[in-house]
Formats: structure tokens, sequence, C-alpha cells
């Protein structure tokens, strides 16, 4: 461990990579909530739990990763529907 580096998590004091090669905490979480998957519930709006342990600007982050993933589903999609369309349609048809 070094100065300025109290935490031993592979950061430095100021929350940048060490140069341990691997992807740190937060890009793991953003990878987590700009992904398709929620968790489901039949009664309320869920948000990625992950959504909660991250920052404002890694939220922003998450955010733009996230729209154009959904961009990218669409446009391999046949009926140009992201993953997130196809859920939605499914809740309200009832498929799901």
């Amino acid at each position: 461990m070094t100065a300025g580096n109290d935490s031993g998590n592979g950061h430095g004091g100021n929350g940048a990579p060490d140069g341990g090669g691997g992807p740190d905490d937060e890009d793991l979480l953003i990878e987590q909530v700009a992904g398709a998957y929620r968790p489901v519930s039949h009664d309320e709006l869920r948000y990625h739990p992950a959504w909660h342990d991250l920052g404002p600007d890694a939220r922003e982050r998450a955010f733009e990763r996230a729209r154009a993933l959904r961009a990218l589903e669409a446009a391999l999609d046949p009926d140009g529907l992201s993953t997130t369309a196809r859920a939605v349609l499914d809740r309200i048809t009832g498929r799901r």
C-alpha cells in the first residue's frame, strides 16, 4: 500500500486505477446498470440495485452507455425494438 492509497482497492486516493489492469468497481456497476436486466417486480418500478451505488457522474455514464446499447439492440432486432421495448410490450400483453 502506498501513501494516498489507503483503501486497498487498487485505486489511488483520487479513485483512479493504479495500473492493476482490470476494470474498477465503478466500471462494473456501470455495466450492470446499463444492461437490460432488471429484477422482476410485479407491483412497482425498479431501478437496477447498482444504480444506488453510483455517484452522479457515473450515473450519467451509465445512462449514455444504456442509450447506446438500446440503439444497437434496436438496430439488430427485426422489428426495430430494444430489449427494454420488448420487455415493456411483454408486460403489457401479459406474456411475462
